[in-house]
């Protein structure tokens, strides 16, 4: 089986973790919009274009593939690793779907002191770590760009959703945070 599969494998088996024990409990508002569905739509849709691409444009192959994907297995597992330690933190406000508790709190400890989407920051590394494994610069754009915009979106709905129940306190929060990498954005 090569690198890109186990990844591949890997992060579906953590995500369905997440799924089947973080959805949203009726405890809370749920404010989600549609996007968990998209952004899955988005992933599944893009992993598949990447596997096409990388097979298909050998020309955007890119040099060193055994150094690459070595690479890409150390940023996929620091990426995974920050999107769980985010989860553990958020603690029982973390849900897959977007969901604002009745008695949400803002959660400003762990990665969050710097980052306001910690969690998304590990998706999208971990996405990086996969699309580097197809050690092709082609297949590694099909498969960001698109899953990049499906979590800005997100992030977008999200920020509403906290802004509408946590108020000026998220406002302020937003002011002293990035959104997805510390002093950059």
């Amino acid at each position: 089986m090569t690198t890109s599969a186990w990844l591949g494998l890997f992060y579906g088996a953590s995500e369905l973790l997440l799924s089947a024990t973080r959805r949203s409990r009726g405890t809370g508002v749920r404010q989600d919009r549609s996007t968990l569905r998209v952004l899955w739509v988005v992933i599944l849709s893009s992993v598949a274009a990447s596997l096409y691409t990388a097979s298909h444009f050998r020309g955007a192959a890119l040099p060193f593939p055994g150094t690459v994907r070595g690479v890409a297995v150390a940023i996929f597992v620091l990426g995974l690793a920050l999107r769980w330690w985010a989860i553990v933190v958020l603690g029982r406000f973390f849900t897959v779907d977007v969901q604002i508790a009745q008695d949400h709190e803002l959660v400003d400890r762990g990665p969050f002191r710097w980052m306001r989407h910690p969690s998304y920051t590990g998706v999208l590394l971990a996405f990086l770590g996969f699309g580097l494994s197809l050690a092709n610069w082609a297949a590694l754009l099909v498969l960001m760009l698109p899953i990049l915009a499906a979590l800005l979106h997100r992030m977008t709905v999200e920020e509403e959703a906290l802004m509408g129940a946590l108020g000026e306190r998220y406002v302020a929060y937003m002011k002293r945070t990035s959104r997805l990498l510390p002093g950059v954005y």
